[in-house]
């Protein structure tokens, strides 16, 4: 929609799927929303109403209800004008009022602060959108308008703007089925955040274009085809995949473009259920079916309602393509998502058996939270079950149990029942017993084994993915070890306080736990105690400027607590462990002790041999920049980049061992270099150094279990 349109213009748009539309209603917002803005403008100088006209189209587009258009028109007038709720409405009504009122509570939560603040925020957002989803739809319009118009933002507030939208708003139009908005968003966000990478993209199009001809246009009537001669009357959509899209799929596989297959997509829309699963045969016949990408949403249909036939083929001159296979009324829910539940045709709201409503959804996780959930887990559930994708899993019973991906039988057994989870001692995954980190799949039978007397382990927070299970894991760990962690944790702040030479009094206490978000003395002593939070932490927060004083580091040989006083010790090559990391030891005869990441998949060798593990955690202190791990980067093959990343590593106090290439193209490189660093934290710093940098397409932690080594082998 653009900035000319008049209330004659919007109004004719709404008529065209609903002509007992209020046209004077719109009418007179439109005039109360143009008089309220008089004088103010936007960045590009724009008068400002232009940008609310433009959200009422955005949604008009969608066929939307007339309370949600006027909402749009109104929707910045509390916030930004003279007006007040109840002249909104005295004018427009309370369905109204509230929905603009919701809008302009979503509009200050600031959904970019600190962790802490963003689960508050989420809260909030969660239970307002719960009272009427429509608020979240006209806020989602306003994003998407704002990203269309952001080149006149400064550098700084885009790019702000676009990780907002990254990670935000782009998911969350997602959950609520609008597919179409998810990907523009996450276009135009991409276009701000690496617009280099989006570029070579559209080069690499172009060319592909240039060299094979328009392949798109090709593929669909091949398909047509196919479909004239099995009888069935369909439509077929082909299109590339965005190029945010095929950059994250590059990212995923670890591939260049040229390597890239399925770049393209194409939609078949049925008229019936049973010509779906006929259009189906009629391709698979007709081409190779990539083996294991085959998914049937239609039998097993996403829980915003989502269903369609997926497979990809090798098509035409052995290029893999996507298709979805849909019915007309699976498409509508497909595009419109939570839209189609307000969309009006002649008229009349239309009703689409297949549309499942969000707010179910959303209501489902308002009534789990619970005033006792600190705020970490709080925003683990949330992110959770908002932004990942679901696998459906089956009981041996055949019921089945619905999981993010990346869960754990952990999390199947949680999500059956805490008490099935506290008691879990081993899991069968299809018949097959499996260890307790193994991922689940989609159509997976699931068996969890259970013993009396079991009580849930520490590691098990580290292996569980679910809001939920974490949740009850550390409730019960709570529970169990309260005041064995009170006890610990009141010595551990002692000794760090005198480290300083001050006193760990109940008073400095109580407002370092304040200082931390937490709750009493107690919280803050239990999470000490249980190794949550660090002593070193508990000071900075009363004494930063004492913390970071404290210059005497910590030799490499006394950096592990827990050990014998004859016992030597070394890290383990396969994770490499560094200091802020939770450890255990694996001793070895004759060889002394390897310490092991807590996480790390060789300690799978050990399940059967608990003698040899021990308990050790690092010493609280500076540590010497000793500590080598491995990074996997993807750099620009330019002058200059390769002796500027280095610069940039030794500027942050460490120092490379070792540097390999394991790629070279002639764009990019792939290696892995070894840097020495001090513990945990100084290695986040160095990471988000580089992946700040213009020429790091991507850099992830590289462990590898290959290098455990002949003395940890055999032991």
């Amino acid at each position: 929609m653009t900035s000319t349109i008049t209330s004659d213009d919007l109004i004719v748009l709404v008529r065209t799927y609903n002509p007992k539309t209020n046209a004077n209603l719109i009418a007179d917002a439109f005039v109360f929303g143009a008089e309220m803005h008089e004088g103010q403008f936007r960045h590009s100088g724009e008068p400002y109403f232009s940008h609310p006209v433009a959200v009422a189209g955005i949604l008009a587009e969608q066929q939307m209800d007339d309370a949600t258009l006027i909402t749009a028109l109104l929707h910045d007038t509390i916030e930004d004008t003279k007006a007040t709720y109840a002249q909104v409405e005295k004018r427009f009504g309370h369905e109204i009022a509230e929905l603009v009122d919701g809008v302009t509570k979503l509009t200050n939560l600031q959904l970019n602060s600190s962790e802490t603040k963003q689960a508050e925020n989420f809260r909030k957002l969660f239970m307002a959108t719960s009272r009427d989803l429509r608020v979240t739809l006209v806020k989602l319009a306003d994003r998407l308008h704002n990203m269309r118009t952001i080149k006149s933002m400064r550098d700084e507030k885009q790019a702000q703007k676009a990780r907002e939208t990254m990670d935000i708003y782009a998911p969350l139009a997602g959950r609520m089925g609008m597919q179409w908005m998810r990907e523009e968003l996450e276009d135009l966000a991409f276009r701000v955040l690496n617009p280099e990478g989006r570029n070579s993209i559209i080069r690499r199009f172009i060319t592909l274009q240039r060299e094979t001809g328009d392949v798109i246009e090709k593929i669909q009537t091949d398909m047509e085809l196919e479909m004239d001669k099995a009888g069935l009357a369909v439509n077929i959509y082909g299109r590339a995949k965005k190029p945010y899209s095929i950059w994250r799929k590059m990212q995923e596989k670890d591939q260049g473009f040229s390597r890239l297959s399925d770049i393209y997509g194409f939609r078949v829309i049925t008229q019936t259920e049973a010509d779906c699963y006929a259009a189906l045969g009629a391709i698979h016949q007709r081409w190779a079916a990539v083996p294991g990408r085959f998914k049937d949403y239609i039998s097993q249909a996403k829980t915003n309602g989502y269903r369609s036939l997926h497979t990809t083929v090798s098509g035409r001159d052995g290029k893999r393509v996507e298709v979805q296979i849909r019915t007309v009324e699976m498409h509508e829910v497909a595009e419109a998502g939570v839209a189609a539940h307000w969309s009006y045709r002649d008229g009349i709201r239309v009703e689409n058996r297949f549309a499942v409503d969000p707010a179910r959804w959303i209501a489902q996780l308002t009534e789990r939270l619970d005033e006792d959930h600190d705020h970490d887990e709080f925003l683990d559930m949330v992110k959770l079950e908002m932004y990942q994708d679901q696998v459906f899993c089956f009981t041996p019973k055949g019921d089945v149990i619905k999981l993010p991906r990346g869960a754990t039988p952990i999390d199947f057994a949680y999500a059956i029942h805490t008490r099935i989870g506290h008691a879990c001692v081993g899991a069968k995954i299809d018949g097959m017993r499996v260890p307790l980190w193994t991922r689940v799949k989609n159509g997976q039978s699931v068996d969890v084994i259970t013993a009396e007397g079991q009580t849930p382990q520490a590691t098990w927070i580290d292996i569980a993915v679910t809001g939920r299970a974490k949740t009850a894991i550390r409730k019960a760990l709570r529970e169990e070890d309260r005041e064995r962690f009170i006890r610990l944790g009141r010595e551990l702040v002692r000794v760090a306080f005198e480290h300083i030479d001050k006193k760990a009094t109940d008073k400095a206490l109580k407002t370092a736990a304040k200082s931390l978000g937490l709750s009493d003395l107690n919280d803050l002593l239990e999470r000490v105690g249980s190794a949550e939070i660090t002593s070193r932490e508990v000071v900075s927060a009363i004494h930063p400027e004492l913390v970071k004083s404290v210059g005497h580091e910590i030799e490499s040989r006394r950096a592990v607590v827990g050990l014998e006083v004859d016992q030597s010790h070394r890290r383990a090559q396969c994770c490499q462990p560094v200091p802020g990391e939770r450890i255990v030891g694996i001793t070895y005869r004759g060889q002394g002790v390897v310490v092991h990441a807590i996480d790390c998949s060789v300690l799978v060798d050990y399940e059967d041999q608990p003698d040899r593990w021990i308990d050790l955690h690092w010493h609280e202190g500076t540590h010497s920049p000793t500590n080598t791990i491995t990074l996997k980067m993807t750099i620009t093959n330019d002058a200059g980049v390769l002796g500027g990343i280095c610069t940039l590593i030794g500027e942050k106090g460490a120092n490379i061992s070792d540097l390999v290439f394991i790629d070279r193209k002639p764009d990019y490189f792939r290696l892995l270099i070894e840097v020495d660093l001090r513990d945990v934290e100084h290695m986040h710093i160095i990471m988000t150094a580089l992946e700040a940098d213009s020429h790091v397409a991507a850099i992830e932690r590289h462990r590898d279990p290959g290098r455990a080594g002949q003395i940890e082998r055999q032991g």
